[in-house]
């Protein structure tokens, strides 16, 4: 018995999905089995509309022979509107072994058709309440039902953002709803299941409405009403009974509204309420509002419906402040011990009118009182005003705040004390399935993971913002690009994405360009820069990479499709993109005095980019069949590459632009090969150590650097980069207490003063995208592009280094969990590594001699799951089947004698001295390369072979040092 199960199936990503418009639904699964190396030979699949009978079903597969368990579409008879569908799925192994039926699941349906949207957009009557004015909404309607209600649904959506009630209890969990899209192209709407809600005689159904982002404050320059000047909801409320007749209850000017005890809701600025004035069961039955208004109906509300894409906004970890204390000035501060995005809710029991004020901010001042300078014009400010019956309780409803200290006027003491226990910070953003998890021997490398994943969840909140505290919180292309990889492995971010960049696509102009922000809310003009622009290439190709997604880059191919020949009819020449504005290397150290843009050239930042977007759109003609555009592009990406060479590269072999960004972006790219490759590498190399280890790169080079370093030789420089506490380095801004990541690199500096107040954010996760190296090279864990979603996988940990001795990664991938977790002893080298069913993986062991390999305790070739073995230079590749393997082979203590060695003669070669002498034994040696010690070998062979007799004290101990290393240990070499 294998225990063959299927098991986790999954409707477009989601357990059970409520409300989805998708014509041909996408079905996944995952494979458990105790057996090695299980693959799936054939499935069936099973569609029905009762959930327990299956004799009949509306969709039957029959036996499908294939391996794809990703991503099926549902190809039955047309979907019905408002209709849940069962599904089960079974499978065959290589072996024939059949499983049982896998639980059954279910997606239900909203409005396939759009037309179908029936509910009227109503607001409160212009004429009795100001649409202009601060107050949050309350819209209510009584109603009553028949008896036996079997099931029952609202679907509904909002402008600005809503929150919904029935019959005095909030429904469903969701913040902030609808979400931001591009209003005036697309609006969400929401399904909700209320059938336990609702009562078989009367019932009240209410809604809260505020400004959103749909009117209100949005960007610095204090926008108002981007979209619309007016507030509104639509909604449906669907019954069905048990005698199977229908009900529906609709937005009309039916409905009352008013104003409530929330005078004041912004983004930005945060929230004031007064409990003094609340109307208490306006959402219940029995509620007299007889001194309500009235609402209208409106049409000039969005009308393009969608249902809810992306996963919702919800609380998702509640903290508790880890102190509080008076500041220097004498303000109450509490600390919440984390960088955090949400909200606070307090308790208090306070007399009528009191007033207590929260002020929130990120980070102290060098003197130990609370910051506020980096916020900008966001006030960040929430009130609430007592109502003096017993505890009160509040949590704003309607804004965020980015923080980790709180200041707290106006909170009345407790016999003298302040009661901290009655403060909770809630974390708010999407509510992403955590798939990723990473950590080392270094703690302050773990910390930066940390960090990371704070970044994430705090800038994740329905868009990938920039940051989630001053007066911008949008969602800025450059960002999302460079940091799309590293959120993928935290999170599964399919849906987020999908959302994201269907409103890329809407608000792409027509000429091609992409906004700097999407949605965009920037002023005309300010758009279309390089890697910027690009995320409408590298995001939907880097969700496909990771999850298989096929049908969004087809999906998104006239959008890619357009940004690349949008640069390509900028300039004269075709090859080359050196026209308009730039954003260059966006915050670049090696930046002239008093501004943001780094020294690299920015025509050869915008060509490479080119280069690389073009790649990535001939690949995507590949994938989707494209034969015509797969020529095209290819020719398109082979001029780009030649003129980048004409252009950038001097008749030397050099790089005209002498900086470490334009080094790792020829080198990541692929733009230079040969020896114009080794040079630039060597270069990149030496520039790093000649800077003490440091970096000078900015939002552009920054997650590439060590990309570039460890594929070229020179993974010991990144890995001492990593492991860098000083000014600038990404471990420094955790020495000053960071627990997200920064703006800038020195958003505090060295003496504890702060970076400029007009663009310092602390919670700012573009230079978080270091983890994308940390997971794919020091873990090791890679997906090979022709088998996209880890169909086949990579392992090829970087083992070595004193400072870092064991790292473990682990990823929930879309076919299950895959891990590579390896530790370093003074012995052997220990690798764990878990491949998933249905996938294989490519394991490369470095340092090893395959006969030395033993997994699981026997000689790596009797080991059942392995398909093959053999020895690549220095690594023994192992080609695996699903499964757990444990790899252990001697850490060959020569190695470090080696290195060591390797490290001397480096030295040496810098010494006139000693470098004659080498050349003249050894003609043309040039620099050894740390992880090859080629030229050691050769001084070795010249030495063992009698052919030279170095007359130089310090050569000839390297020699006898050599000559006692083995040739087994050379062999790893």
């Amino acid at each position: 018995m294998h225990n063959l199960k299927v098991v986790n199936v999954t409707c477009e990503y989601k357990t059970k999905p409520l409300g989805i418009d998708v014509e041909n639904p996408r079905i996944s699964w995952q494979i458990e089995s105790t057996k090695r190396g299980t693959m799936q030979r054939a499935y069936q699949y099973q569609v029905s509309l009762k959930e327990i009978d299956f004799e009949n079903p509306l969709w039957d597969t029959g036996y499908c022979e294939s391996d794809q368990s990703l991503h099926i579409e549902y190809r039955g008879p047309e979907l019905e509107s408002q209709t849940r569908y069962y599904y089960r799925v079974k499978i065959w192994n290589q072996d024939g072994h059949e499983s049982e039926w896998s639980d059954v699941a279910w997606w239900e349906t909203a409005f396939i058709d759009k037309g179908e949207w029936r509910a009227q957009w109503i607001t409160p009557n212009p004429d009795e309440i100001d649409p202009m004015s601060a107050p949050v909404f309350l819209l209510r309607k009584e109603f009553s039902l028949k008896n036996e209600i079997a099931s029952a649904r609202i679907y509904a959506t909002g402008v600005g953002i809503y929150e919904l009630r029935l019959n005095g209890e909030k429904v469903g969990e969701d913040l902030l709803a609808p979400g931001w899209t591009s209003y005036d192209k697309r609006i969400q709407y929401q399904t909700y299941d209320v059938t336990s809600q609702l009562n078989e005689a009367g019932n009240v159904i209410g809604v809260m409405l505020a400004n959103g982002w749909y009117k209100g404050d949005l960007t610095w320059e204090d926008k108002r009403n981007i979209y619309g000047n007016m507030r509104g909801v639509t909604l449906h409320l669907h019954v069905r009974y048990q005698d199977g007749t229908e009900e529906r209850i609709l937005t009309d000017e039916t409905w009352n509204a008013s104003t409530g005890p929330i005078l004041y809701s912004e983004l930005y600025h945060g929230e004031t309420y007064d409990a003094r004035i609340e109307q208490s069961g306006w959402d219940q039955l029995g509620f007299n509002d007889s001194d309500w208004k009235g609402t209208v109906v409106s049409t000039g509300f969005p009308t393009n419906f969608v249902a809810q894409e992306n996963d919702p906004t919800r609380v998702t970890e509640t903290l508790k402040p880890q102190s509080v204390f008076t500041t220097p000035a004498g303000d109450t501060v509490i600390d919440m011990g984390q960088n955090m995005v949400g909200r606070i809710r307090l308790k208090v029991e306070a007399l009528a009118g009191t007033k207590i004020v929260l002020k929130h901010a990120e980070v102290l001042d060098k003197n130990g009182n609370i910051y506020f300078g980096n916020l900008r014009s966001a006030r960040q400010t929430v009130e609430y005003i007592a109502k003096g019956e017993g505890v009160e309780e509040y949590a704003p409803f309607f804004t965020f705040q980015g923080f980790r200290y709180v200041k707290v006027e106006g909170y009345p003491l407790e016999n003298g004390k302040f009661p901290i226990e009655n403060f909770v910070g809630e974390v708010i953003h999407t509510d992403m399935e955590r798939t990723g998890e990473f950590e080392t021997s270094n703690p302050l490398v773990n910390q930066l993971q940390q960090n990371i994943v704070w970044g994430q969840r705090g800038n994740f909140l329905d868009v990938p913002t920039d940051c989630p505290q001053r007066d911008e919180r949008l969602g800025w292309t450059g960002d999302a690009q460079v940091f799309i990889r590293t959120a993928l492995f935290n999170y599964q971010g399919g849906p987020f994405f999908t959302k994201w960049l269907r409103d890329l696509k809407a608000d792409q102009f027509e000429d091609g360009g992409v906004p700097f922000v999407i949605p965009d809310v920037l002023p005309d003009g300010e758009s279309s820069s390089t890697a910027w622009g690009d995320a409408a290439v590298i995001c939907p190709w880097t969700v496909y990479l990771v999850n298989g997604d096929k049908r969004l880059l087809a999906e998104q191919y006239e959008s890619m499709k357009n940004w690349v020949e949008y640069i390509r009819r900028q300039g004269k020449n075709e090859f080359l993109w050196n026209t308009g504005f730039q954003l260059g290397d966006w915050l670049g150290l090696d930046a002239k005095e008093n501004s943001y843009i780094g020294a690299t050239a920015r025509d050869l930042i915008s060509t490479a980019f080119y280069a690389y977007s073009t790649r990535l759109l001939r690949e995507t003609a590949v994938v989707l069949g494209k034969a015509e555009d797969v020529r095209k592009y290819s020719e398109l990406f082979a001029g780009i590459i030649q003129h980048f060479n004409l252009e950038f590269v001097t008749a030397n072999g050099r790089l005209s632009s002498q900086t470490q960004t334009a080094y790792v972006l020829a080198l990541v790219f692929d733009l230079v090969e040969g020896k114009v490759r080794e040079r630039a590498a060597f270069e990149l190399n030496e520039h790093v150590i000649e800077n003490d280890y440091h970096l000078t790169t900015g939002f552009v080079g920054t997650p590439y650097l060590c990309f570039a370093l460890s594929n070229n030789g020179y993974h010991e420089t990144a890995v001492k980069l990593l492991l860098q506490d000083t000014y600038p380095s990404w471990l420094y801004s955790i020495t000053k207490g960071a627990t997200t990541i920064w703006e800038h690199w020195d958003s505090i500096k060295p003496d504890g003063s702060f970076w400029s107040d007009d663009m310092n954010s602390f919670n700012h996760y573009a230079y978080g995208a270091i983890g994308d190296w940390m997971y794919r090279v020091l873990a090791g864990i890679d997906v090979d592009e022709r088998l996209p979603a880890y169909k086949k996988i990579k392992i090829k940990p970087r083992i070595g280094g004193r400072e870092i001795t064991h790292v473990r990664a682990a990823f929930a991938s879309m076919y299950g969990k895959i891990e590579s977790s390896w530790k370093t002893t003074e012995d052997d080298i220990q690798l764990l590594v878990q491949v998933p069913p249905n996938t294989t993986a490519e394991v490369m062991l470095p340092n090893a001699i395959k006969d030395d390999v033993k997994e699981s305790g026997i000689i790596i070739s009797d080991s059942q799951g392995i398909m093959s073995v053999t020895q690549e230079n220095s690594y023994v590749v192992v080609e695996i089947g699903s499964g757990l393997y444990r790899f252990v082979y001697p850490n060959y203590k020569g190695l470090k004698k080696v290195y060591t060695i390797d490290t001397r003669l480096i030295d040496l070669l810098e010494n006139e001295e000693t470098k004659a002498i080498i050349e003249k034994y050894a003609p043309g040696i040039s620099k050894p390369n740390p992880t090859a010690n080629l030229k050691v070998l050769t001084l070795k062979e010249l030495a063992a072979a009698g052919k030279a007799k170095i007359q130089h004290d310090q050569l000839d101990e390297l020699v006898r040092e050599l000559n006692d290393v083995t040739s087994a240990e050379l062999t790893v070499l």
